[in-house]
């Protein structure tokens, strides 16, 4: 699925939204690689992603032909249970991890962003009560409109962060977004409607699959 116009994008509500989105990653992946020889993934972390990647890895997948980055990461040492990166040690996969143990945070962002793939294949990404997506905080569109791939934002929910920027994402081949709960229904509904005024609805509709529980579908807010 590549971005066409607006309307381009899918709902999927279902009873397990973490193994119905892994199912629809693995088959991209393996359609990716097989079509071109190898795929490339950005994931992010949060409360869902662990029950995502348990899934992921129950798939047949070509895993030596899979690179995976991280969508974003909080500023904390190695091995810290706040990393996200703890949570993909269940994929048999190298993961290109976010240098935010460096000790100059801004050229480690600029050295990860010259180690990104010119386009993503399938970049995941979660959403916060507030708002937010990937580590875009409200209030601050500095990852928003940043020209650079990667950036270093401020304390935002008790971390320094580094993340991805909103080109990035937007230019992914597709995005699959994986949200539960009855507090995001409201979110997903202002996302649907190209609402602006919060950190997520800068994540480009068309190209996006989003799959969400009933309490999360937006009409249920």
């Amino acid at each position: 699925m590549d971005a066409g116009s607006d309307d381009d994008w899918e709902l999927r509500v279902g009873d397990d939204p973490p193994a119905a989105a892994a199912a629809w990653i693995a088959d991209r992946l393996r359609r990716t690689v097989a079509e071109g020889g190898g795929a490339t993934m950005a994931v992010s972390g949060g409360g869902t992603a662990p029950p995502l990647f348990e899934a992921l890895r129950g798939h047949d997948l070509p895993w030596s032909s899979v690179q995976v980055w991280q969508v974003d990461e909080r500023v904390v040492p190695d091995g810290d249970p706040e990393r996200n990166a703890e949570q993909l040690a269940v994929l048999p996969v190298a993961v290109h991890r976010m240098p935010v143990t460096a000790d100059d945070l801004a050229a480690g962002a600029a050295d990860y962003a010259r180690s990104l793939p010119e386009r993503f294949d399938v970049v995941h990404l979660g959403l916060g009560d507030d708002g937010h997506t990937a580590s875009w905080p409200p209030g601050d569109d500095t990852p928003i409109v940043s020209r650079r791939r990667v950036e270093v934002v401020g304390e935002f929910n008790g971390f320094v962060r580094m993340t991805l920027t909103a080109g990035v994402v937007n230019e992914a081949r597709c995005r699959v977004m994986l949200t539960l709960g009855a507090s995001k229904a409201p979110l997903m509904a202002r996302w649907a409607s190209d609402d602006h005024t919060i950190p997520v609805g800068h994540v480009k509709r068309a190209g996006t699959v989003a799959f969400v529980d009933d309490a999360a579908a937006p009409w249920s807010g």
